[in-house]
């Protein structure tokens, strides 16, 4: 029962972060990246901080290494979507996001010495062809050869890093929340986070790389309180609590609906369109996922 709560609350997530790529977007006509990610995740540490004191200030130095680890994975992480979002759409930024999957048994067979199974290596694959199809804007056979690869700028190159990154900390999530109390390591993320996007604000501005911008608007207030307790607060408390039940990549090929909530979520708020390919790729990750629960229910695994 415990697995499957596991996996329903890292579904939920995908749902809650789907929604983030729209928002975020949106948000950008009136903040800078680096100033958005500060006002984000500095909210959500504030927030949280009333709930968490008394174990920061008690928290061993194993537990603050591992924290602060996750923290820079996550920073750079963010930091590279959300500039990627200034030049790529917020479909594309979810589906590129949504490779991640695919770079985590790699990870974890170099990080962990844990090899994925046979099965797990055939979901992977049917979700990275399903990433491949979403990723197209072509509506026949021949259209598909035509588009990969024709409109990748550095927007989804940034997001490409930005998946890597994410990689790396679902692995190091797996391997940290088994040893130390997840509450802490949650907030230094956030402190690490915000922190981090102030001080590349400042550095950015002073090589010219980015002008530091903010003005208070409806949508990006929305974008920020949404994005801070939903998607930084709740959603990292629901991975770091639960994803310690479901295995690495069972979790990544979860993770896999993300890009479907974000073309979603960009259809609806943003008017961005997805192709009859991008159906097709959503569901390519559905059987990826059903086919890798069944298999494991067969290995005696449930």
């Amino acid at each position: 029962m415990k697995k499957y709560v596991g996996e329903g609350a890292l579904l939920l997530n995908t749902i809650i972060w789907g929604a983030t790529f729209a928002l975020i977007k949106g948000a950008l006509d009136d903040s800078s990246p680096m100033m958005f990610v500060a006002l984000r995740f500095g909210l959500a540490a504030l927030i949280m901080f009333p709930f968490v004191y008394k174990k920061i200030f008690a928290v061993n130095k194993q537990t603050l290494i591992a924290g602060s680890i996750l923290g820079l994975f996550f920073f750079f992480g963010f930091a590279t979507q959300t500039i990627g979002l200034n030049y790529t759409t917020a479909t594309k930024s979810g589906l590129i996001t949504g490779t991640f999957v695919v770079i985590i048994p790699i990870l974890q067979l170099i990080i962990e010495r844990r090899k994925p199974r046979w099965f797990n290596i055939v979901s992977i694959l049917l979700v990275l062809i399903g990433l491949i199809l979403l990723s197209s804007k072509g509506e026949h056979f021949f259209d598909l050869l035509d588009e990969l690869g024709s409109d990748f700028n550095i927007g989804d190159f940034l997001t490409l890093l930005c998946a890597i990154l994410f990689a790396f900390q679902v692995v190091y999530v797996d391997m940290f929340t088994k040893k130390y109390d997840y509450l802490p390591m949650v907030f230094m993320q956030l402190f690490i986070t915000g922190l981090g996007g102030l001080l590349f604000a400042q550095i950015f501005s002073a090589f010219n790389l980015e002008t530091v911008r903010l003005a208070f608007s409806s949508n990006l207030i929305f974008a920020v309180l949404y994005t801070s307790v939903f998607a930084s607060i709740l959603a990292t408390v629901i991975q770091l609590k639960y994803q310690k039940v479901v295995t690495p990549t069972k979790a990544g090929i979860i993770y896999s609906f993300e890009p479907i909530m974000a073309a979603l979520f960009a259809y609806f708020l943003l008017s961005e369109k997805i192709s009859n390919f991008g159906l097709l790729g959503g569901l390519f990750i559905f059987i990826g996922l059903l086919f890798s629960e069944v298999l494991e229910k067969k290995n005696g695994k449930s």
